[in-house]
């Protein structure tokens, strides 16, 4: 029996109007029980109607319900979204008399699981779901909206279909090798089918690299050795003061991390302790973590003082991150311009000059410019790219098997085991457990 669920679906707190959500098979009729106004077990599918909710003969609010019918709603399940006062006492209390007449608090995410077992949604679509609700920028929006519509579901079933057409003309040649009609699977008619799949992969894979840092932001370290103006850089670009700033050398001495959007670029910045040799326990420390800071960031910005000669420290810097998707900054240009290094970008933190010039050059570096988001050829997130890279790889072997020309029959395991892994991109061929795993990263009321 599936059970009746309730929970606050927009933010908690004081606000115009909040919305509670109930879904269930029982679930008019039960809100029905606590509603003055029309008959909701009568009322049509998508309509709203105006009364009050009651605990028993006290009125708890004026509300508006609005009704939908399955499987003609979001998670397929008779649904009731009652439209009330936003203030948190009032919203707190509708919930404790739903709770009281045959509802339970729904789980995190849900409603969005249900959807999805009720196939209202792949798992590509409740994903695209949190994306258009934590988008930074118009590019995550836009990818969001994409997968909504089911641009990734089709671009997987693509592959699938392919897969699928393989495995299906190597079963019949294994069951009825009498059938004079059907092709025969060779090695030979395999390896151009192989070949052709696993670069259209690798050219999905190497986008959604590019993809996944215009949709979640760039993790970008702020690197230089003390005194630079990394503080002031990160203060630059979050236009406040999130760093405390001195001529002294050595202010930084943890990570200080904060996020802006440029347009459509968005940064998670960290600005690192300066890097050179100190005796101080502290600032050791602070060192150690920016140097990790640089290892786990998608992009680094180098800061020298452009008004000053190179020394030691950045020579040692710009060795340390050569290997790194990384730009070069000359900071402090409102006093001199003694530095001239290939590709640099100028700019003066404390003028604020140079911003424009810095999103470009980040842009560039990051090949953000080379994305279509309207073209869906790419994943948006690290568990999409993980499954379509392991289907990769069993492609891989298939077609190394085929070069050692190993009988069609073994071949067929690794052409299954890309058809599943795909499956598991869209949940067609996802555990029980992943699943639950997956929505307990969304909201109470999604």
């Amino acid at each position: 029996m599936v059970d009746n669920i309730c929970a606050l679906a927009t933010p908690y707190g004081t606000g115009a109007i909040a919305i509670i959500r109930c879904s269930g098979p029982e679930s008019i009729s039960l809100v029905n029980k606590i509603f003055k106004g029309c008959d909701l077990t009568k009322a049509l599918s998508h309509t709203i109607h105006y009364g009050y909710i009651m605990d028993q003969k006290e009125i708890v609010d004026e509300v508006l319900c609005n009704v939908f019918i399955a499987p003609k709603s979001f998670d397929g399940e008779n649904m009731v979204e009652i439209n009330c006062h936003g203030g948190v006492l009032v919203t707190n209390k509708i919930v404790q008399v739903l709770l009281k007449n045959g509802f339970r608090l729904a789980e995190p995410g849900e409603f969005s699981k249900r959807a999805f077992l009720n196939k209202r949604l792949d798992l590509t679509q409740a994903e695209a779901i949190m994306d258009i609700i934590h988008a930074e920028n118009h590019i995550a929006l836009k990818a969001g909206q994409n997968s909504l519509k089911q641009s990734t579901t089709k671009l997987i079933h693509a592959f699938r279909d392919k897969l699928l057409d393989i495995l299906a003309k190597i079963e019949v040649n294994i069951d009825y090798p009498e059938y004079e009609d059907s092709i025969t699977v060779t090695q030979e008619y395999l390896l151009p089918v192989l070949i052709e799949m696993r670069e259209d992969m690798k050219e999905i894979l190497k986008n959604s690299s590019i993809s996944r840092l215009a949709i979640h932001g760039i993790k970008t370290a702020i690197v230089g050795k003390p005194n630079v103006g990394k503080s002031s850089l990160l203060n630059m670009l979050l236009d406040e003061n999130k760093a405390i700033v001195t001529d002294i050398p050595g202010t930084t001495r943890d990570l200080v991390e904060g996020s802006l959007t440029i347009g459509n670029l968005t940064l998670h910045l960290i600005d690192t302790a300066g890097i050179h040799k100190s005796e101080d326990i502290v600032e050791q420390i602070g060192i150690e973590r920016s140097s990790i800071a640089i290892q786990q960031a998608d992009l680094v910005l180098v800061v020298v003082d452009a008004s000053q000669p190179l020394e030691k420290e950045d020579e040692a810097l710009l060795e340390l991150t050569e290997d790194k998707p990384r730009i070069l900054v000359g900071n402090k240009i409102d006093k001199a311009k003694t530095v001239h290094l290939e590709n640099m970008v100028f700019i003066s933190a404390k003028e604020k000059q140079g911003i424009e010039a810095l999103a470009e050059a980040i842009i560039k570096v990051t090949n953000l410019d080379q994305i279509n988001i309207d073209e869906g050829k790419f994943l948006a997130n690290m568990r999409q790219i993980h499954l379509m890279e392991q289907a990769e790889a069993a492609l891989e072997q298939a077609y190394q098997a085929c070069l050692e020309g190993l009988d069609v029959d073994l071949i067929e395991i690794d052409i299954k085991q890309a058809f599943d892994d795909l499956g598991t991109i869209t949940g067609e061929t996802t555990p029980e457990e992943l699943i639950t795993a997956l929505f307990t990263k969304f909201c109470l009321g999604k």
